[in-house]
């Protein structure tokens, strides 16, 4: 009960912002978005899933990258906003649901975007877990973590615990959250974490 409350709070707060979050938060998101995409290799025949994907912002960045890009958000309001801003791109898809309980068979995604989202999940590696059923065996997954909700270290472990390799972990000061580009861990121990890397900086 108290998961949903969270959540209906969080999806009334988007539901107020959409008509102005492109304008509030475009060069954060912009910036976000590059940082990852110059980490990450999209292919013409992937299966893209952006989840929490608000007003669309990272559509205008790579539609023209996959073969079919969904968008899943909890904001009513944002998917319009995304409707509107995605009309002429004919391999995207919108879908109202739940990142916790998404509808999707296992093993669909190529790629997952997890931008901005965490820190609006009650328990963020449920969301994680759900984020790697869809997903298939060697995908891909950009996150990103609020710093006020996360430090660099409580991100990265967050990320290793759900088992996901971090790849590329990026913390521009001027954003105001850390960036991962991760990959499914192997069933062993991980050869080098993400953690080990950080102490060695």
């Amino acid at each position: 009960m108290r998961e949903w409350k969270e959540k209906r709070s969080n999806m009334g707060h988007y539901d107020r912002q959409a008509t102005i979050y492109n304008v509030q938060y475009v060069g954060e998101q912009d910036t976000k978005i590059e940082n990852i995409l110059d980490n990450l290799k999209l292919e013409s025949t992937e299966f893209v899933l952006d989840v929490g994907c608000g007003t669309g912002f990272l559509f205008r960045h790579i539609n023209k990258q996959a073969e079919l890009l969904v968008g899943l958000d909890l904001s009513q309001k944002a998917l319009q906003e995304a409707k509107k801003c995605t009309k002429n791109m004919t391999n995207v898809a919108l879908i109202l649901a739940d990142a916790d309980n998404s509808p999707f068979p296992d093993r669909t995604f190529d790629k997952v975007f997890a931008i901005t989202l965490l820190q609006n999940m009650p328990d963020p590696t449920k969301t994680l877990s759900e984020i790697k059923r869809v997903s298939k065996s060697q995908a891909t997954f950009a996150v990103t973590g609020f710093k006020k909700t996360f430090t660099q270290e409580s991100f990265v472990a967050l990320l290793e615990s759900s088992r996901l390799k971090v790849s590329f972990l990026g913390s521009n000061e001027q954003l105001k959250g850390h960036i991962a580009v991760c990959t499914k861990a192997e069933l062993g121990v991980l050869k080098e974490s993400a953690s080990s890397r950080l102490n060695k900086n």
